[in-house]
């Protein structure tokens, strides 16, 4: 979490003179105040958001194939044979970088059936591997997904757009975000029939992940001659600003 602290420094206030020591005391009646605590009776906090709309550079593509045998190992081997032809495609053919391609799950499991005579018994074996691509040319993801699923590739998940370069937009959203708190803070004042006074402290709240990531709109044609549309829209940059103001 970044946050900025403007010090508020804690002056005593006597109403008579205070012999020795230090903190808070009294003296022939008269009480003393530290100005830090009364700065803690005036203060208002709001959160402050921003956001605004980019078009993506960036597509996230899940790339998968499930493959059914009687044995294990044998759903294993034809499973690896097909990941190995869709990332030989996806070097060769379109050119896509190794560090842009990369295995986000593998597994091979047992297929059961069940009934009354025979109880649960395995039916043959499962074999998943699942590629995560990473492409800048959106324009043709679609003729992407299509090569891929003539490459053996029948499970694709929904196509994630980003923005690749993040640092690129936050200095906009958090201004926005700013912009919201100083807002909200001088509406909170006004109400109270006080006036807001400097800023007292920031913090960011989702700075780990400031972009919130748009499913694409993908749709198959009836005919199996036609390619995958996918429109990838716009992507939410977004942050938000817990700020706390000095209230006069």
């Amino acid at each position: 979490m970044n946050k900025w602290i403007k010090p508020v420094g804690s002056v005593l206030i006597a109403g008579a003179l205070l012999v020795g020591g230090a903190g808070a005391t009294s003296f022939a009646g008269v009480s003393t105040a530290y100005a830090d605590q009364a700065v803690d009776r005036n203060i208002v906090n709001v959160v402050g958001n921003g956001e605004i709309s980019v078009k993506p550079d960036i597509a996230y593509l899940s790339i998968g194939v499930d493959t059914r045998a009687d044995t294990a190992q044998s759903a294993q081997k034809t499973n690896a044979e097909k990941i190995q032809k869709i990332s030989d495609l996806l070097k060769n053919t379109w050119k896509i970088e190794d560090k842009d391609i990369k295995s986000v799950s593998f597994y091979v499991q047992p297929n059961y059936t069940y009934n009354d005579k025979e109880g649960q018994t395995v039916k043959g074996y499962t074999a998943h591997h699942t590629l995560q691509v990473s492409y800048r040319d959106l324009s043709r993801v679609g003729k992407l997904l299509d090569d891929a699923s003539s490459a053996g590739a029948n499970s694709i998940d929904n196509v994630n757009f980003s923005v690749e370069n993040r640092d690129q937009y936050e200095e906009q959203v958090i201004q926005k975000a700013m912009a919201n708190a100083d807002l909200k803070a001088g509406a909170i004042a006004r109400a109270a029939k006080r006036q807001i006074g400097m800023v007292l402290t920031v913090s960011q709240n989702d700075v780990s992940n400031p972009v919130i990531f748009a499913k694409s709109e993908m749709a198959a044609a009836a005919d199996n001659n036609s390619s995958n549309w996918v429109a990838p829209g716009e992507v939410k940059v977004s942050t938000q600003l817990s700020v706390q103001y000095e209230l006069k």
